[in-house]
């Protein structure tokens, strides 16, 4: 029996109905399986669909109605003015974390050459949306998980960004004989208890890009006292946290010896992103300071 493009995006729209944007994510699936663009699913909607194709598009679309995220199906996520490849070794990136970006370009607009360090760097999103904003800096990703780091390396050879380096390790450990302008970081800033892990995408994503310790807290304290040491003087941490998280974090970091400690809001008017400036000397990290 022949199913034509209409008839297969129809079925799959009926399958998706309890996502908002079903229909959306049915033709974004087709054009997967298809190999093609949404241009041509709407120019000719009496088209066959192929049976190999559509039992891949089938397969998609049963994967998406037991909650697997769409990202994941489709391998990649728009994020700043590009697209980053991603799959479950990596966390999908979200709009909010662009204001992360955002604020790192405002506070290096007065900065030659900045060099920049990314903690965490999952896909890569971040450093490639620095490394591409700003030509002549030197950007270099940090990430524990070296499926994280093939990822974020397939991403800049595919975007053809070279002003980034990467280097496998937790948080600052393998940035020791360096000093940056700027450290950035997405850090897991959810509690291990906390409900929505069993939610939506989070129940796909890697556990270990979600999850901290001390309610949630742990990763962005360790990364607040080490990056004291490979910060220079006058050079920024700027970190992403949970919507309820900045009065703790403004505190942790004026209490280690920021300056200028602030917080920013995202557009739904959550403070997303703290930072604060270190004028200070080179720090040893204090575990139970």
């Amino acid at each position: 029996m022949v199913t034509t493009i209409k008839q297969a995006l129809t079925a799959a729209s009926h399958a998706l109905t309890t996502y908002e944007s079903g229909r959306l994510e049915a033709e974004l699936l087709l054009t997967e399986a298809l190999q093609t663009r949404r241009e041509t699913l709407l120019a000719w909607p009496e088209r066959e669909v192929p049976p190999a194709q559509l039992e891949r598009y089938q397969n998609l679309v049963t994967r998406r109605q037991a909650g697997e995220p769409i990202a994941y199906l489709l391998g990649r996520r728009a994020f700043w003015d590009f697209e980053v490849m991603v799959n479950p070794a990596v966390l999908i990136p979200r709009p909010e974390t662009e204001l992360l970006v955002e604020t790192t370009l405002a506070l290096a607009a007065d900065v030659a050459a900045p060099s920049l360090a990314d903690l965490g760097t999952g896909s890569g999103a971040i450093a490639l949306a620095l490394a591409r904003e700003l030509p002549r800096s030197t950007v270099t990703a940090v990430d524990r998980s070296e499926a994280a780091l093939a990822v974020a390396r397939a991403n800049a050879q595919r975007l053809g960004v070279a002003n980034i380096a990467f280097r496998e390790g937790s948080w600052c450990e393998p940035l020791a004989a360096s000093q940056f302008d700027f450290v950035v970081a997405n850090p897991p800033y959810i509690a291990l208890d906390d409900p929505h892990l069993g939610e939506g995408d989070l129940r796909f994503e890697p556990t270990e890009a979600l999850v901290a310790g001390e309610e949630g807290f742990g990763d962005l304290w360790a990364i607040a006292r080490q990056s004291r040491q490979v910060l220079k003087p006058g050079g920024w941490l700027l970190v992403e946290h949970g919507y309820t998280q900045a009065p703790a974090m403004r505190a942790l970091m004026t209490r280690l010896g920021y300056e200028q400690v602030a917080s920013a809001q995202d557009h739904g008017g959550h403070e997303r992103i703290t930072f604060g400036q270190w004028i200070g000397a080179r720090e040893v990290d204090t575990v139970n300071e």
